[in-house]
């Protein structure tokens, strides 16, 4: 599994996918906080918190995770070597985790430079340092849980076709619908919409955003997670 990891986090920073993915995150989250008027802008929302960035990581994260995964396996596929990649005294399960690890660990680093934001929010509260840390670290929690889940599902999409075009689009789909679609069809059936939208990313977040870590959000989120690493795993191997 090592071995795997190593590989495709050299493939990563040896092509312009590692740098974009990063550059691109903090770009969008920087021109939407700090530039852009709207919603989500700091400045306008007259409070020094971090709320704004929390509620829009997840939607990027929902398009950039699918576009570093999308390659994965659908590229393996294409070329041909997922064949030879399994002649590999590896079980399947060991170069599926080699290759979400791989990808987890780009996302999580792209996610690390945000840590400037708290610095600057921090700053900026009256007094100095007048900012929730429960909610940040809970709101941070759940986003490395989120971003977990999304490499899972992406993993799994790529594959699903030798195209990454597909595998992307797939896995944008998957994790739109986990994300806030159960939560959107909860508004449909009254009385057991809490029941309905817990089956979706988006409640589980929100959960631990505030703050208190649920033994039960981190079961969801794990269960997620394994979900689609077997099936990903199964899928490879019965291809």
């Amino acid at each position: 599994m090592t071995a795997i990891l190593k590989r495709e986090i050299k493939s990563f920073f040896a092509s312009p996918i590692a740098y974009l993915v990063i550059g691109v995150f903090l770009l969008l989250n920087a021109l939407f906080l700090w530039v852009f008027k709207g919603n989500f802008n700091i400045f306008d929302n007259g409070f020094a918190d971090l709320n704004s960035f929390f509620q829009l990581a997840p939607w990027i994260l929902i398009f950039l995770i699918p576009a570093i995964t999308m390659k994965s396996f659908a590229d393996e596929k294409k070329l041909g070597t997922l064949e030879l990649l399994l002649t590999k005294p590896l079980s399947s399960l060991e170069i599926v985790l080699g290759k979400y690890f791989a990808a987890l660990l780009l996302a999580v680093i792209a996610l690390i430079p945000t840590i400037l934001y708290v610095i600057t929010i921090w700053q900026l509260g009256n007094p100095v340092g007048n900012l929730d840390m429960g909610s940040t670290l809970g709101s941070y929690f759940g986003l490395l849980f989120l971003i977990a889940s999304y490499t899972a599902v992406g993993t799994f999409a790529s594959t699903l076709s030798s195209n990454q075009i597909v595998a992307f689009i797939v896995a944008v789909f998957i994790s739109f619908f986990l994300y806030y679609g159960f939560e959107g069809i909860s508004n449909l059936f009254g009385s057991i919409a809490y029941f309905i939208s817990g089956f979706g990313m988006k409640a589980h977040f929100d959960s631990i955003s505030r703050g208190v870590i649920d033994l039960r959000d981190i079961i969801y989120f794990l269960s997620v997670c394994t979900l689609f690493i077997v099936l990903t795993s199964l899928r490879i191997t019965n291809k």
